[in-house]
């Protein structure tokens, strides 16, 4: 969200021009797969350092306050503006949820990007004391037990404000009961800097 720090230090946040030109990536990336049906290619040595840093991130798709596509990553394995690319095709085109996005839907679509802090595991003996160390409407909290595994990004808070709701939904997410707790359960929190923009129609320069 605007004032956090992507690494959770209080530094400061992404720049404007950094923001700008990741939505400008997330639209050309979005335009071209309309087109070829593959996300854009990006060669991070055209962009700015801090773009060309490994970052993981989610991006969402909303049209009219409505969710139309939303797909990330957790664990970051490439620079944030190849993260960003693929990340709105893959929420514009490949979100299981959604129909493919329409080239008629561009001009009433809104990109919202999350850059992700790095994941801080919470040691917990309970459900309960989870509760009380989670703080709502800022951590991001990811849940892994075998092979289930869910996240919900910090802005879920604003459905689900409760803690005890938000982690029985996070576990239905994860395909478990929502009332389930066991030892294997690993709970990790992450913070994120979020913004976002109007779809804007890209420009003819090197991605």
């Amino acid at each position: 969200m605007p004032g956090h720090s992507l690494d959770g230090t209080g530094g400061a946040p992404l720049a404007v021009e950094h923001r700008t030109q990741l939505l400008e990536v997330a639209s050309r990336s979005i335009e071209h797969g309309l087109g070829t049906g593959l996300p854009l290619p990006v060669d991070p040595r055209n962009h700015p350092q801090p773009l060309r840093e490994r970052s993981a991130c989610f991006v969402t798709l909303r049209r009219t306050g409505a969710l139309r596509g939303c797909i990330g990553e957790l664990e970051a394995h490439r620079s944030l503006v190849e993260s960003v690319a693929d990340r709105a095709f893959q929420a514009a085109f490949r979100d299981p949820r959604f129909a493919s996005l329409r080239a008629e839907e561009l001009h009433d679509l809104e990109i919202h990007v999350a850059i992700l802090g790095p994941l801080a595991p919470l040691a917990v003996r309970d459900e309960r004391e989870l509760w009380e160390q989670l703080e709502p409407g800022v951590d991001g909290v990811t849940l892994t037990e075998g092979a289930a595994r869910a996240t919900f990004l910090p802005a879920v808070w604003e459905k689900l404000p409760e803690p005890r709701r938000f982690l029985a939904e996070l576990k239905r997410k994860a395909g478990l009961p929502q009332d389930h707790w066991s030892d294997q359960v690993a709970i990790s929190r992450y913070q994120v800097f979020e913004f976002s923009g109007r779809y804007r129609r890209g420009e003819d320069s090197p991605a």
